[in-house]
Order: C-alpha cells, then structure tokens, then sequence
C-alpha cells in the first residue's frame, strides 16, 4: 500500500509540474506574440502571428490556474504544510488532541462533502455554457464545465482526506509533537 500511495503522490505531483510547465509556455507565447507582432517584418511576413490569433492564452492560462489550485491543493499539499492557527491543540493532552481531531475532522469532511452535491447541482447550467476562446484552441467541444469539474474532483478528495484522517485519529491517535513544537511551562 505505501508503494501505491508513493506512485500516486508522485504522479499528483507530476501533473501539477506539467500544468505549470503548460501555464509557463502559454505565458511565454502571449509575450512573444504581442512583441513579435509589433515588429513590422514580422507582421508582414508571419501573418499567423497576429496577436489576435492567440486571444485564447488568456483564458488557456486562467483555466491552468483553476486546475493548479484546486489540484494541488487536493492532491499534493500535506496537511503539515498549511497554516495552523494550533496554539489550544498543542497544549492539551494527546487524549484532547485525538477528541479535536476527530471531531473537527469529521466536521470539516461532512461539511465539504454534502456542500459537493448542491454545487454539483449548479454545475448543469455550465455544461451548456461555452468558453470565450478556448474553442478556437480545443474546439468547440469544451464547455464552462469540463473547467470548472476539477472543484467538484477537490471537494471530494478533501472530504475523503479527512475521512481518512478522523480513521487514523480515531484508531492511531494523533501524530506526536515534534519536541521543538512542543510548548514549554512557563517558569
């Protein structure tokens, strides 16, 4: 199981690595094409490089940026890694921890989860929606939806994170502070 997780994690991060290489290439064309443009050989000689050709790496790099936040943020930032406002947690005993942990889990990963379906609900009017301009990179298949479908993919991978954390609370307790971590009485 762990050699799955790693492979998973790996591949999590992995896609998040290539949406920002494909956010940092698309940024990289619209500065090329609105310079290039303004180059008199190259506007007569290279009419494909109109700028208004490429109107649609705006739209391209902002639907990157929805999927990079939600994604990583579901798949690729730890729980460690985000700040904690846990100055009444760290100074109650392991046995109060493990009551917080459960109970603000299970509170946090019912809430995300049933906030999932009346979103989902608004979501059908998205699927008839179409974009600005993506339909002249990707056709005129893509509707609002197809972009917007990775908040609902982040809902429900938050919601079974924290399922599974109030698992590991609830069987393991939590996690040891780290002695640096740890608050020291007062003398």
């Amino acid at each position: 199981m762990p050699r799955i997780l790693k492979i998973l994690r790996i591949s999590a991060e992995a896609f998040a690595a290539a949406l920002m290489a494909a956010m940092f290439a698309t940024f990289i064309l619209q500065v090329v094409v609105r310079y290039a443009a303004r180059i008199p050989w190259a506007s007569e000689h290279l009419p494909w490089l109109a700028s208004s050709n490429f109107g649609w790496t705006l739209e391209f790099c902002l639907a990157l940026w929805v999927w990079l936040i939600f994604w990583g943020n579901a798949f690729v930032v730890r729980s460690r890694d985000h700040v904690t406002f846990d100055v009444l947690y760290v100074s109650v005993p392991p046995r109060v921890r493990r009551v917080f942990a459960i109970v603000s889990g299970l509170i946090i990963a019912v809430a995300v989860f049933v906030s999932a379906f009346p979103t989902w609900d608004r979501f059908v009017i998205l699927r008839l929606k179409r974009t600005a301009t993506l339909g002249d990179l990707l056709g005129d298949w893509i509707r609002m939806r197809d972009i917007y479908i990775i908040y609902i993919i982040f809902l429900f991978a938050i919601s079974a994170r924290y399922f599974w954390q109030v698992w590991q609370a609830y069987r393991h307790g939590t996690p040891d502070l780290d002695p640096a971590e740890t608050p020291r009485p007062r003398s």
